[in-house]
């Protein structure tokens, strides 16, 4: 369990980032985190990519159906323009955004802010995803969550296509994607580069 670390009578920023596969319940931390820091009375911003869409335009959503209201932003540059008298910033579903999002979130935590970020690390071709290797390497703390392999039973690691599409983003939901461990990951890969 991640508990907030305290702050010692100066206003200190930092980073956290949340990351695994897809159904591992990143977003869900999110709103847990988010959530935890408004019942402690700071003053709370929450960001995802424009590009998501899934469930709502103006709220992060966990798979389970919990939600909180939030800001869709097209760019990672739109994050300078939070409040000053913001305490913490949840970003959800970070691997969608640009590169520059590594170098803003360090700027604002030097101001001061809580940064808890969300998002894939590997894309459904078990490949580092967008800008989350930077930001994994640049963060205070790290929590890596994992869902289930539903053909084994093991921790699912990645995340993989169960549809054609061969572009890197393709947002979907199940019917789409499945966790898998990462030996049922590769079977599946090697099952489908034979031909039938």
């Amino acid at each position: 369990m991640f508990l907030e670390p305290g702050q010692r009578g100066q206003r200190s920023g930092w980073i956290e980032v949340i990351c695994g596969s897809m159904f591992s319940g990143k977003t869900e931390e999110l709103i847990r985190r988010l959530k935890r820091a408004r019942i402690a009375g700071q003053r709370v911003a929450v960001y995802k990519p424009f590009i998501d869409d899934r469930y709502a335009t103006d709220e992060v959503v966990s798979h389970d159906a919990n939600k909180l209201v939030s800001i869709a932003i097209d760019s990672s540059r739109a994050l300078l323009n939070v409040p000053e008298d913001t305490q913490v910033i949840g970003i959800d579903e970070a691997q969608f955004f640009d590169p520059e999002l590594p170098t803003i979130v360090q700027n604002l935590a030097l101001r001061g802010m809580r940064i808890i970020i969300a998002g894939l690390d590997l894309d459904y071709r078990g490949e580092p995803f967008g800008p989350m290797p930077a930001l994994l390497a640049v963060s205070e703390y790290i929590t890596k969550v994992h869902a289930i392999c539903p053909h084994c039973g093991n921790l699912a690691t990645h995340s993989y296509r169960l549809s054609q599409e061969s572009d890197q983003v393709l947002v979907g939901e199940r019917d789409r994607y499945e966790p898998r461990c990462r030996v049922c990951y590769a079977m599946g890969n090697i099952l489908a580069l034979k031909p039938s």
